[in-house]
């Protein structure tokens, strides 16, 4: 009987960060979609040195001064792939792919619910906050769309490579499989978002050549590469504390026997 209830509780715990995890991967992408570009951020100015300078383009810096200037949904982003390297390695590739899925059809589910509410009559007076309303809706349909189809290519990327490498290591060395799937799939995902958006007029009046966007490519990957470092502990601290809701049927265990 005791056996049957810790069984029960062990379960439970392991439904419990299942959804923990979904869920912060969910609203990470949601919020990073309806934030998407309406803002951009200084994450930090740098004055290069001199022996820097003839290896740092141009084209990304004001004389010695880098700045590493980034859309506000990307800082959102990059919990979504922690979240699913996660789920890979705790849950294995199909319950980390279903997540995907999942949240791609729950941004097809907010684009409706927010045209629905765009096309139902206003009711004059009532309304707070009417202009603000319409300037979100109509600046979240080309950022979201853009970012779904990003989106869904590079967690597709993210979650193959996680478990092609996993396979070729015989699911050892979580580090290689944790920043190759990442720092791939997050190019992808940087390249694909803010050329749509490019091409569809979304970034703002300044960003009119392709050297510009360039520049945004390269700062959203570098923020997003720099916090794929940042994430291999935090992936290698939580498969250790969860180790024991571990249930990823390839039987690749990264502690095992230690």
């Amino acid at each position: 009987m005791n056996g049957s209830n810790n069984q029960t509780g062990i379960s439970y715990k392991r439904d419990a960060l299942f959804l923990s995890l979904a869920g912060i991967f969910l609203t990470s992408l949601v919020l990073g979609n309806v934030i998407g570009t309406t803002k951009f951020v200084t994450i930090f100015s740098v004055a290069l040195p001199a022996w820097l300078l003839d290896i740092v383009p141009p084209l990304i810096r004001d004389n010695d001064i880098y700045t590493m200037s980034v859309p506000v949904g990307v800082i959102a982003y990059p919990f979504t792939f922690l979240a699913t390297d996660l789920i890979s390695e705790l849950y294995g590739r199909k319950k980390a792919q279903l997540v995907v899925w999942v949240g791609f059809w729950m941004n097809v589910l907010m684009l409706f619910l927010m045209s629905v509410n765009h096309w139902l009559p206003n009711t004059g007076g009532v309304s707070g906050g009417l202009q603000l309303f319409e300037g979100v809706y109509e600046f979240m349909i080309g950022n979201t769309i853009a970012s779904m189809i990003a989106y869904l290519v590079a967690q597709t990327v993210d979650v193959r490579l996680f478990h092609f490498w996993k396979d070729f290591t015989n699911g050892k060395h979580l580090w290689l499989r944790n920043n190759a799937s990442t720092t791939i799939s997050q190019l992808v995902d940087s390249t694909a978002i803010l050329t749509i958006l490019f091409l569809a007029g979304n970034l703002g009046r300044e960003v009119d050549t392709i050297g510009k966007l360039v520049i945004l490519i390269f700062n959203s990957y570098v923020f997003k590469f720099l916090f794929a470092l940042i994430d291999t502990p935090l992936c290698y601290l939580g498969v250790k504390l969860f180790r024991d809701f571990e249930e990823d049927p390839s039987d690749y265990s990264l502690y095992e026997g230690g």
